[in-house]
């Protein structure tokens, strides 16, 4: 009994002591792991503080960066603009711009059943200009020489040369035009075809067909170029608009001729105005109306009187040509890459009033002088169809009306009308069809046939094959 009760106290200090051993032991590893997680804790603080401040640096070393060069890009659109108004106001260097250099080559072979060099109009005489078809046979046609180049910010120039056939060298557009002008405005000044009617305009190498139409022959003497000056305002509208106005010298057919006018101020006035716009998704359209005044001060042509004798007459008279014109463009979702169609048609009617001299050089009857009155109109209409990448076909008809002319030595009974057979009345009528193939932006090669009743009572058979080359920096061609 005395061992038992001495062992109890022992037990329980032995117990104590093994509890108060164990409860400071984990007491001690909870103040390691808390000492561990405070220094990772100030690690990662250190860490990130260290990342912000270079992230900081770097972002303030890029805003100066972008300040320097947006005060150098400054500094520099000065000194650009400097330079630009110093250049614009000297004389500027051969060197000092490339301008846009091409030429074109036509050739053509010709094969008709009449002699061109006796081509008529009849009813339409004289029709002055070119309007005799090629000739028979291998031939050279018009080819053309142009430079064109902005001059500066204000204005671009433009010379076209033409090449005859026959080695001579014509200029047949030298002018200059302005570059933006504010309010859709725009002025140009030299030698330009005038804007009169839709064909006019267009270089020969565009020509749909080998030739002029019949109606652009006899009123405009082929294709009208005139000196003077033009004005143009574009309207600020979804729908195309425009409106201009023209002041020529009047030096050429259906004015003219150039040396009877010596004096100041103008010799023909133009005046034009174009609608257009969309049709769909495919197709565009444009009209237009003009109305060309000019005065005719001694239009020498000869003809054979009642006598059978030849003689020269002249015209002295104001003449009016009013032409309406329309422009029709198709092709799908507007791609006209592989498929294309383009109508084409022109009305003309042309007042001429003054006086006729008739037997200038006094060869037959005299010299004698009236009145003159004539009021004649034509128009054609053409269409080509791309039926292929490379392909295309076109139809085009010719109709003119000679109308009445109203002669005072006839009507006075000086004379009769056989002693002016060149004022007939006639309808001379034409039908050409044509197939061309392009290779490229830059060829075409042609193949066209059309039957001419230009000639009263005859009717020419005419072929012709034709190729067209363009070399060189060349603008687009107008709608």
């Amino acid at each position: 009994m005395f061992r038992s009760s001495n062992r109890a106290p022992a037990i329980a200090a032995l117990t104590a002591s093994l509890f108060f051993s164990t409860a400071h032991d984990a007491h001690a590893a909870s103040d390691d792991d808390l000492k561990e997680l405070r220094e990772q804790v100030r690690q990662l603080k250190d860490l990130y503080e260290k990342k912000i401040n270079e992230l900081e640096a770097r972002l303030k070393q890029a805003e100066q960066t972008a300040g320097q060069a947006k005060s150098s890009a400054t500094a520099a659109q000065a000194t650009a603009e400097q330079v630009a108004v110093q250049a614009s106001s000297r004389t500027a260097g051969e060197g000092a711009f490339n301008p846009g250099i091409s030429a074109i080559l036509n050739g053509v072979y010709g094969n008709l059943s009449q002699n061109p060099t006796n081509y008529r109009i009849n009813g339409f005489v004289p029709t002055m200009g070119e309007v005799a078809p090629p000739n028979r046979g291998l031939s050279l046609g018009e080819s053309e020489i142009a430079f064109s180049a902005n001059i500066d910010r204000h204005f671009r120039g433009t010379l076209v040369a033409a090449l005859a056939p026959e080695d001579s060298v014509s200029v047949e557009e030298a002018h200059i035009q302005t570059l933006g002008l504010s309010n859709g405005f725009m002025l140009k000044a030299g030698r330009f075809f005038s804007s009169v009617g839709y064909q006019n305009e267009i270089h020969a190498h565009a020509w749909d067909f080998t030739d002029m139409p019949l109606a652009n022959k006899v009123f405009l003497g082929n294709q009208l170029a005139e000196d003077g000056f033009q004005i143009k305002w574009v309207a600020p509208t979804d729908l195309y608009a425009d409106v201009g106005l023209e002041f020529g010298r009047g030096r050429k057919f259906p004015g003219g001729p150039d040396g009877g006018r010596m004096k100041n101020g103008f010799g023909s006035t133009n005046l034009f105005a174009h609608l257009g716009g969309d049709w769909g998704t495919g197709a565009a359209w444009r009209v237009g109306l003009s109305h060309l005044r000019t005065r005719v001060h001694d239009r020498a042509f000869n003809d054979v009187d009642s006598t059978g004798t030849g003689v020269t007459n002249s015209i002295g008279a104001a003449s009016r040509l009013w032409v309406i014109d329309g422009v029709l463009k198709w092709a799908p979702n507007g791609n006209a890459s592989n498929t294309s169609f383009k109508l084409q048609g022109e009305y003309f009617r042309r007042t001429e009033d003054g006086q006729l001299t008739y037997d200038t050089a006094a060869a037959s009857l005299g010299t004698q002088s009236g009145s003159y009155l004539s009021k004649q109109s034509g128009w054609y209409l053409q269409g080509v169809y791309q039926f292929q990448p490379e392909w295309r076909l076109g139809y085009r008809y010719d109709r003119l009306d000679s109308g009445t002319t109203g002669l005072g030595l006839v009507v006075g009974g000086a004379l009769t009308a056989a002693d002016f057979p060149i004022f007939a009345s006639y309808r001379p009528t034409r039908n050409t069809l044509m197939l061309d193939w392009s290779a490229g932006e830059f060829s075409r090669v042609r193949l066209q046939f059309a039957r001419d009743r230009a000639r009263a009572g005859i009717a020419d058979n005419q072929l012709f094959l034709q190729y067209i080359i363009s070399m060189g920096a060349h603008g687009g061609h107008k709608f």
